[in-house]
C-alpha cells in the first residue's frame, strides 16, 4: 500500500509551479459534452478523479488522450449513451456533474447517486429541483437519477444557498436550453469563473460568474476550443500552510492571490510575510507562529472549507489558542485524531474545535481520513520531530498531481513508497 514517509524538522525553502484546479477541470471535462467537437484542456492535473472523469467520458462514447504532460483532449463527437455505470459513480462526488451536461445533449440521462469523501450529507436535492425548473423529469427510484427533458427552456432559477455544484449542473443544463437561464444566489466561487470562461471560448453566452446572478443563453451549438484551466488555489492553500508549518520561504509560481484571499490573510495574522505578484504568491516564515483570530468556513468569498484542515496543521505549534468553526460539512474534523497522535491538542465540540499550541510535535504512523484531511497530516508532519508515515494516501491522490514532488522542489523529506 501507498503511503508517505515525511522527516520533519527542516525549513523549506524553493520554488514549484502550481497544478491546474481540480474543482475547475472536473466540470469542465463535463462541460466538453456539450460540444460535438474536440477540445484541448492545459494545464490538466493528471489526478484519480480526471481520470475517473475521463472514464466516464469514454463509457458515453467520447475519446480523451493525453499530449505531453498536462494536456488532455477530449472528443465528444461520437458520444452515443447516456447513462453512467454505478461504478464510476461511486469513484468520485463529481460525477454528479455530468447530469445537466448529458441531459442538455441527449434529452435523457441516468445515472446513481455519486460517491466520493465521506464529509457527511451533501445532498444534490438543489441540483434536482434547478433541473426540474428548466423542465427535466426525474425519477430517483432505487438511488438511480432517470431524467428526461424533451425540451429545457430557460428561467429563473433561484438557489435556496450558494451551492457550487448546484450552480455548474445548472450552468451546463441551460446550455441546451431554449431562451435565457437566469441562477441566482448562484455560488462565487472562482473555479465557476473558469467555467464560465470555457463556456464563452465554446461558443456560449454567460456573464455574471464571480456575482450571485449568472445568466446563460445558448444561440447555437457550442464548438471545440483550447483552454487553460486556472491554478489550484487549495493546492497553493496547502503549500503556503506548508511553509507555515516547517518554517522557512517558498515561492509558488502561478499562484493568484486574489483566489487565495482570506488564507493569506489568517497566514499573515499568525506571523508570516506573503507577498504576491502576477508571476505567483511567496510566503516567509522565520519564528514560530501565533494564534489567530476564530476561523470560520464559508461560501465563496469566505473561508474555504477545503482549507480548513491544513490551515488548522500549520498552527498546532502557534502560541496560544485557535477556534475554527466548520459551517459547511458534518464530518470536516475526521483528521482530528490522526494529528493528536502526532502530540497536537485539539478539542472538538459540534462544529467547533479549538487548537492550542504545543511546542513539539512528534512522528507517527497516521492515516489519511480525506482529501484535504490527508494533506494536512503532511503538513503537520513537516513541523513534527522524527518521521511520520502517511497512509491510505489514495485520498490525496485525488486532489494533488505529485504532493511528494512538489514538496521536495520547496526543500522537504517527503518520499512516497510502496507503489
Amino acid at each position: 500500500m501507498s503511503q508517505f514517509i515525511v522527516k520533519g524538522g527542516g525549513r523549506l525553502r524553493g520554488e514549484t509551479a502550481i497544478q491546474g484546479a481540480k474543482n475547475s477541470v472536473l466540470p469542465i471535462l463535463a462541460a466538453a459534452l456539450l460540444t460535438a467537437d474536440q477540445v484541448e484542456l492545459r494545464g490538466c492535473p493528471r489526478l484519480r478523479d480526471v481520470d475517473a472523469s475521463v472514464r466516464i467520458l469514454e463509457g458515453l462514447g467520447c475519446t480523451a488522450r493525453w499530449e505531453g504532460t498536462n494536456t488532455l483532449v477530449v472528443n465528444a463527437r461520437d458520444m452515443n449513451a447516456w447513462s453512467i455505470p454505478d461504478r464510476l459513480c461511486r469513484e468520485m462526488r463529481s460525477s454528479a456533474i455530468f447530469l445537466g451536461s448529458i441531459l442538455a445533449r441527449c434529452g435523457q440521462a441516468e445515472l446513481s447517486y455519486p460517491g466520493g469523501c465521506e464529509l457527511g450529507p451533501r445532498p444534490i436535492d438543489l441540483h434536482l429541483s434547478g433541473l426540474r425548473d428548466l423542465g427535466a423529469e426525474i425519477d430517483d427510484t432505487g438511488g438511480v437519477l432517470h431524467c428526461k427533458a424533451s425540451h429545457l427552456c430557460g428561467r429563473e432559477i433561484v438557489l435556496s444557498l450558494p451551492s457550487v455544484g448546484a450552480t455548474e449542473n445548472l450552468m451546463l443544463a441551460a446550455c441546451g436550453a431554449s431562451g435565457v437561464t437566469t441562477i441566482a444566489n448562484a455560488a462565487r466561487e472562482p473555479e465557476i469563473v473558469d467555467l464560465q470562461n470555457f463556456l464563452i471560448a465554446c461558443g456560449a453566452r454567460v456573464r455574471g460568474a464571480g456575482s450571485s446572478t449568472v445568466c446563460i443563453e445558448c444561440p447555437g451549438p457550442l464548438h471545440g476550443c483550447t483552454y487553460t484551466v486556472m491554478p489550484d488555489r487549495i493546492v497553493a492553500a496547502t503549500y503556503l500552510c506548508a511553509a507555515a508549518s516547517a518554517g522557512g520561504e517558498v515561492f509558488l509560481r502561478g499562484a493568484r492571490e486574489e483566489h487565495l484571499s482570506t488564507v493569506t490573510a489568517v497566514l499573515r495574522e499568525a506571523g508570516c510575510s506573503i507577498l504576491a505578484d502576477e508571476a505567483g504568491v511567496g510566503c516567509c516564515c522565520q519564528n514560530r507562529l501565533s494564534a489567530v483570530r476564530p476561523v470560520r468556513t464559508a461560501p465563496y468569498p469566505g473561508f474555504p472549507t477545503d482549507a480548513q484542515a491544513i490551515l488548522m496543521a500549520a498552527l498546532l505549534k502557534s502560541q496560544g489558542a485557535t477556534v475554527f468553526e466548520e459551517n459547511m460539512f458534518e464530518n470536516r474534523y475526521r483528521h482530528v485524531d490522526e494529528l493528536t497522535r502526532m502530540g497536537a491538542n485539539i478539542r472538538v465540540s459540534g462544529r467547533a474545535a479549538v487548537v492550542s499550541g504545543v511546542e513539539c510535535l512528534h512522528g507517527a504512523p497516521v492515516r489519511c481520513t480525506d482529501l484535504r484531511g490527508g494533506a494536512a497530516l503532511c503538513v503537520a508532519a513537516l513541523a513534527a520531530e522524527g518521521e511520520t508515515s502517511v497512509r491510505e494516501i489514495s485520498h490525496i491522490d485525488r486532489g494533488y498531481e505529485d504532493l511528494a514532488g512538489d514538496l521536495q522542489a520547496l526543500g522537504a523529506s517527503v518520499l512516497r513508497t510502496g507503489d
